[in-house]
Order: structure tokens, then C-alpha cells, then sequence
């Protein structure tokens, strides 16, 4: 077992990287300080897993909250569906949340956490490689609107995540995929040798090698917890960067719906839009933009935008953006693969004829 700390001073926490480590009572027991627990989990993964964790947590008072699985549930509607429960069941400030699933239930379990009483622990049991290198690591919560993805939300910190690689064993082939858009992420925004490796290496991390799968979940945690120990609530700029290729990326899954895409499908044709745009700004060349997209297509991505989405839409999703500083859209671009940059200086027109170009071209 692999451990490593994101360092936020009193909001320190753990994140357990290996392999049969969510039902171990030992491991858990120790960020749960009150008598009750309530799992929240969907349709999908309790049926796998919330037998075994109910099990390791045999001492406790156990609530379990099943939602539907998908990103088209992650809403005020479902968090009012925990509110309800949680209130029914009369849990108290002591409570500990406990989110099993993926990048949603992660997200939503989080919010809840933030909100019920002010504030209750929770912990993250992240179940698709998505959320394990990227979602339950940070403290970002929250739902989504129809206006715009993960508009209401807070900033809020786990306990401890716990990344278990044998729950990806489980995973759709489609999901796998979403989650190395993520990862590929990292080596785009701040680390080339990562995307060297990860060029050499995806076929394994296809096949689910288990040493491969450790250090991908490794580095991309290492990446992230590095990232925020800087920059929390992303106020000096730099946690923003952890947002390249996503607001293009939220403006395909506002335009198609929640949940038509995979948020790393959206993701990793945001990040081959923002390749494809930083080499028209000269930033990188074409070569590079070569190189990124063989990797996303070899990992199984998409990297053409959907049909029927215009320039136009795209625009005026992306306007809803948080990123959005003094009414100026800023963008996570790159000036070379293992450096971005967080910028509003790029020629507007520019943009619009690059959308124009691949829109048509979907």
C-alpha cells in the first residue's frame, strides 16, 4: 500500500493507494470518530461492493443511501433525497458520510458532507479510475445545473481517500478509458516524462497491469496533491491549470446533456481542442498536437467534437465557465506537452474560427 498526504495544515489527509483495502476495518475505523456511518453509493456499485464495507464497519451504526447511477442525477434533487434520509435517520454531527462510486457519487456525498449541520466528516472510496486520480482528490464538491456543470458547490476536504485498484477490475471498458483522460492530463499540464511513460505504457494500463495501474494512480494523486497544497480553493491560478481541456470539455456535456458523454470523453476532446489551439497560437506545433491526439486515440478517446454542437454553442456554454474573471473567458492552454498555462491573451477571433473549423469537420 502506497500512502500519500495532501498537505493543508490542520486539513491534512491521507490518500491509500493498493489493492483489497476498502473493506478493512482497521484502515477505516480510524477517520470515523462517531457511532453512525452512512454509505452513499448508486445502483451500479453497492451491488458490488457495500456488502463488504457494511461488513468492515460491523461496530458502527450504518445508514445506506442508494441513488441512480449517472451524471444526469447529480443535482439538488438527489442531494435533497440525502438531506431527507439523513434527517429521518436523526444523524448527528458526528456522522460520518461515506461516498463508494465514482466521480458523482464522490462529488454529491462531498456536498451533502458540506452542507448537512454545517459540516460532518466524510471519506472518499473512489471505485472508477476517473475519480481515483482526480475527482475525490482536492475538495472540490458539488451538483450540477442545467445551466452549467459543477456551478453550485463548495470547497470542502475528506478525511482520508481510499483508492483500491481492484475495484477498477469491475469497471466497463468505456469507463477505464474516461478515467486515462485524466490521467494524461497530468502529463500534459506538468509532467513530460509522465506522458512519455504513458505513451510507452497504455497498452498496460489498458490491460489493467497492476504495477502500471499503481504508479499511474500514484503519480496522477502526487500531481494533484501538489497542485492543491498550493492553491486549495484555486485563487492564485495554479489549481485551474487542473482544468485543461474541461471547459471545453463542460460545454460538450451541457450541449449533448449529462451523461451522453463520459465526463473524460468530454475531457480528453477538450484537451485535443486546446492542443489543436495552442498550436494555432504557436504555442506548441503540430507535431505536438500529433503526438497528444495518437495518445488519447490509443487510449481509446475521442477526439472529435460531437455533431450537431456549433461554434456558437460552444461559446456560449463555455460563457458560463467558472473560469470566467471581469467578464473574460480564460482558457488552460498549453506552451508545451508538460506545461500549461492559465491565459485570457489569446485573439478571440482565433478561437471562434478554431471551433468553427472543428465543428464542421464533426
Amino acid at each position: 500500500m502506497q500512502t500519500l498526504i495532501v498537505e493543508l495544515g490542520e486539513r491534512s489527509y491521507p490518500i491509500y493507494i493498493g489493492e483489497n483495502l476498502y473493506f478493512k476495518s482497521e484502515l477505516i475505523d480510524k477517520h470515523i470518530h462517531g457511532k453512525q456511518a452512512v454509505i452513499i453509493s448508486n445502483d451500479t456499485v453497492a451491488p458490488l461492493y457495500l456488502e463488504s464495507l457494511q461488513q468492515a464497519l460491523a461496530s458502527r451504526s450504518v445508514l445506506n443511501i442508494i441513488l441512480p447511477d449517472g451524471e444526469q442525477y447529480k443535482n439538488l434533487a438527489s442531494l435533497e433525497k440525502i438531506f431527507d434520509q439523513l434527517l429521518m435517520a436523526k444523524c448527528a454531527r458526528d456522522v460520518t458520510l461515506i461516498a463508494l462510486g465514482g466521480g458523482v457519487i464522490g462529488d454529491i456525498t462531498g456536498f451533502a458532507a458540506a452542507c448537512y449541520q454545517r459540516g460532518v466528516n466524510f471519506i472518499q472510496i473512489p471505485t472508477t479510475l476517473l475519480a481515483q486520480v482526480d475527482s475525490s482528490v482536492g475538495g472540490k464538491t458539488g451538483v450540477n445545473h442545467a445551466l452549467g456543470k459543477n456551478m453550485i458547490g463548495a470547497f470542502y476536504q475528506p478525511q482520508c481517500v481510499i483508492a483500491d485498484i481492484n475495484t477498477l477490475r469491475t469497471l466497463p471498458e468505456r469507463e477505464l478509458s474516461a478515467g486515462l483522460a485524466e490521467v494524461i492530463k497530468y502529463g500534459l499540464l506538468a509532467d513530460h516524462d509522465f506522458f512519455v511513460w504513458l505513451e510507452d505504457n497504455i497498452s498496460k494500463l489498458l490491460q489493467l497491469d497492476t504495477q502500471a495501474i499503481a504508479y499511474a494512480i500514484e503519480k496522477s494523486c502526487q500531481c494533484k496533491a501538489e497542485v492543491v497544497a498550493s492553491d486549495e480553493q484555486e485563487k492564485s491560478g495554479r489549481r485551474a491549470l487542473l482544468n485543461l481541456g474541461h471547459t471545453f470539455g463542460h460545454a460538450i456535456e451541457a450541449g449533448m446533456g449529462y451523461g451522453v458523454w463520459l465526463h473524460g470523453e468530454a475531457v480528453a476532446c477538450g484537451m485535443s481542442i486546446a492542443a489543436e489551439f495552442s498550436a494555432r497560437l504557436g504555442w506548441i506545433s503540430p507535431e505536438d498536437v500529433q503526438r497528444i491526439n495518437q495518445l488519447l486515440v490509443n487510449a481509446k478517446l475521442p477526439i472529435k467534437l460531437p455533431s450537431g454542437l456549433s461554434a456558437s454553442q460552444m461559446l456560449e456554454l463555455m460563457s458560463v465557465d467558472k473560469k470566467i474573471l471581469d467578464g473574460k473567458l480564460n482558457l488552460v492552454l498549453l506552451h508545451r506537452i508538460g506545461e500549461a498555462v492559465l491565459t485570457n491573451n489569446f485573439d478571440k477571433d482565433l478561437l471562434n474560427s478554431t471551433l468553427t473549423e472543428l465543428t464542421r469537420a464533426a
